[in-house]
């Protein structure tokens, strides 16, 4: 090819990279063109953000989740924390172009340690560069995975007649499924789940139940029962990662698939469901990307400890303060959740999933989910 051709060619091809992380960083140019106007005409710049303190989030009754209020913070260069935090803002937008340009990513931690090199802007901790990040969420509207950042660890794992195709890191796209197509351990789901990343191709399943114990997991898939009832096994992990809440909201909406919770008998798993359904505090400005509001509460509930005699500990005091909170919790207030609530600080017990193995390995799979899942509509 001719040398003036391959130079018309390079000119008038794509900018190279990441064009849903320059598309997601749009606005920054707005506020860009804000700050160098104010210093044009001299003033002290400025930028504006709405407050993410607990007094400016409310609970959308309509929706079903937490949202940021309109209550909004001026973030000013007057004083030096707010001109050193408005510096931070541009070398952060500046690195997340760079990793968009040269197709890298960045976990959270490596974040903290490259704003060394940005001398007297550094972060003085972790906390300093999430929050900022968490800023820029919400003045872009965008979540911290289309900036190309994420945490160290990955999300849940899966396992299920769910067929899906996955884009690697060198473009390739390859067809998993669920089940027939992984080991032992599911299908790991990466920290990008949205759909340029994944797709889903097709499902048998009926339901999805999002479970927050790995051995519990581990003995649905030993039984059979993802199999049987044609469900969808999704580990938690505990209070679940920012991708396992979005990638099951996607196989609700997407694929049209009922979610049910099943967690412990305690009030830190209660809020893991609510986590799941409603939206967390910390993430209220991007609940309409992890709120999965039709999620239902499967169990283990306070009645369950006392319907199914199961093995229980005593409340302790930390217990009995949290579940005295949810008692005001909006995520809380249908008369069924106050209901369990008030029962289990009557009888001030809790109860872990793995209770029911009291009546051997295959009761929680041939009675107790089938019984509780009946009564719930979904088989």
């Amino acid at each position: 090819m001719p040398r003036n051709a391959r130079k018309k060619s390079a000119t008038t091809s794509e900018e190279p990279g990441d064009p849903r992380a320059r598309e997601a960083l749009k606005p920054t140019l707005t506020l860009a063109r804000e700050i160098y106007d104010q210093l044009d005409r001299g003033e002290i710049p400025r930028m504006r953000l709405p407050l993410r303190t607990k007094q400016n989030i409310e609970f959308q009754m309509r929706d079903g989740v937490w949202k940021l209020g309109r209550a909004l913070g001026t973030r000013s260069a007057r004083k030096l924390d707010g001109a050193l935090m408005l510096l931070r803002t541009f070398y952060l937008v500046e690195f997340i172009n760079e990793m968009a340009r040269t197709n890298k990513t960045s976990t959270l931690r490596e974040l903290y340690y490259i704003s060394e090199g940005w001398e007297d802007s550094k972060f003085h901790s972790e906390d300093e560069s999430n929050l900022l990040i968490e800023d820029l969420e919400v003045l872009c509207e965008r979540l911290r995975e289309d900036f190309r950042l994420h945490p160290e660890e990955n999300g849940a794992s899966v396992i299920g007649d769910l067929t899906l195709k996955e884009r690697n890191r060198k473009g390739v796209v390859k067809r998993i499924n669920c089940r027939d197509d992984v080991g032992d351990g599911g299908y790991a789901l990466p920290y990008n789940v949205e759909k340029e990343k994944i797709e889903f191709e097709k499902t048998g399943a009926k339901f999805v139940i999002a479970i927050e114990c790995g051995g519990m997991v581990d003995r649905l898939a030993e039984n059979g029962f993802d199999e049987q009832h044609d469900a969808i096994l999704l580990h938690l992990k505990g209070q679940p990662a920012r991708s396992t809440r979005r990638f099951l909201k996607r196989l609700h909406e997407e694929l049209d698939l009922p979610v049910v919770v099943f967690t412990d008998g305690d009030p830190w798993s209660f809020r893991i469901f609510a986590s799941v359904a409603f939206g967390a505090v910390k993430t209220a400005h991007i609940s309409q990307y992890l709120a999965t509001p039709g999620a239902e509460f499967l169990g283990v509930t306070a009645s369950d400890i006392e319907n199914y005699d199961l093995p229980s500990d005593k409340l302790s005091e930390q217990d009995i303060k949290a579940l005295q909170a949810e008692l005001t919790d909006p995520r809380f207030k249908t008369a069924d959740w106050r209901s369990e609530i008030e029962l289990m600080l009557k009888n001030g017990k809790k109860a872990e999933q793995q209770s029911l193995a009291k009546y051997g390995l295959n009761y929680v799979t041939d009675t107790y989910l089938p019984e509780k899942l009946t009564e719930m509509g979904v088989l």
